[in-house]
């Protein structure tokens, strides 16, 4: 595997928030084109992982690297892992009242663009991008002068996170269980949307419970973390095998 093909690469990778231990030990390489699944039980330190990769304050690394384009992850502020390509999708996305999401958008695209020394969009170029984004999503219109979030289904919350992504044009894309709570209509618009913006250049990594997202996302490798140590890595038929036989007999 070159170098230059790598996009990701974690190693010795210990967590902990406040005094509990949550990953003991990660190391993961993800070549660029590539979609990563992380599947494992509830507290396995799943979502303790795509914090730290994005850089959440309340999380402490102890001991490991991680490399993300050639650049120590670790050094840079959670502002400049998102400006260099690195997009979380949440669990529970959060409710913003009072910002709208176009003013909110607008403020997120510019800042990316200021910090990779690109002019700022004008104003008909932003919404011309804007309604394209939202037409990619099958989002309405209307929803970009609604607050953020605020008075959304669950689907919607997590149609807006897609469009979000879209609209940034991640490098790095991270979904942390953002199939929970989802109907069949709106995962496949989740799935389509990270389908889409798949590219030689960029990759994905799908955190997930349950086979069903990655009926629609085909991961190119999987991976099994149990109690904070990856346990298993193989192809997609190891989604076949966890479905059949449950996590107690991965290890």
């Amino acid at each position: 595997m070159a170098e230059s093909d790598i996009l990701l690469k974690i190693e010795g990778l210990r967590a902990r928030v406040e005094e509990k231990e949550i990953l003991k030990g990660i190391d993961l390489t993800i070549r660029k084109g590539e979609v990563h699944a992380v599947m494992g039980p509830n507290g396995a330190g799943k979502s303790t992982l795509s914090a730290v990769l994005a850089g959440k304050p309340q999380f402490t690394v102890t001991e490991g690297s991680i490399v993300f384009n050639g650049k120590n992850l670790l050094e840079m502020s959670p502002e400049e892992r998102a400006w260099a390509g690195i997009f979380l999708s949440f669990q529970y996305p959060v409710e913003i009242p009072g910002v709208s999401i176009t003013n909110f958008m607008k403020t997120a695209v510019n800042s990316k663009r200021k910090a990779l020394g690109e002019e700022p969009l004008s104003a008909a170029a932003f919404l011309k991008l804007m309604r394209e984004k939202m037409e990619f999503v099958g989002m309405k219109q209307e929803f970009a002068k609604r607050e953020m979030n605020v008075g959304f289904s669950g689907g919607e919350k997590k149609r807006n996170e897609i469009f979000q992504m879209a609209m940034l044009d991640p490098v790095l894309s991270i979904l942390d269980e953002t199939d929970s709570g989802l109907d069949v209509d709106a995962l496949r618009i989740v799935a389509n949307g990270v389908n889409a913006l798949k590219s030689p250049e960029k990759s994905a990594i799908v955190i997930t419970h349950y086979q069903r997202l990655l009926d629609y996302i085909v991961p190119d490798v999987v991976h099994v973390l149990k109690n904070g140590r990856i346990v298993r890595t193989a192809g997609k038929e190891l989604v076949a095998e966890i479905e059949a036989n449950g996590y107690d007999s991965i290890g």
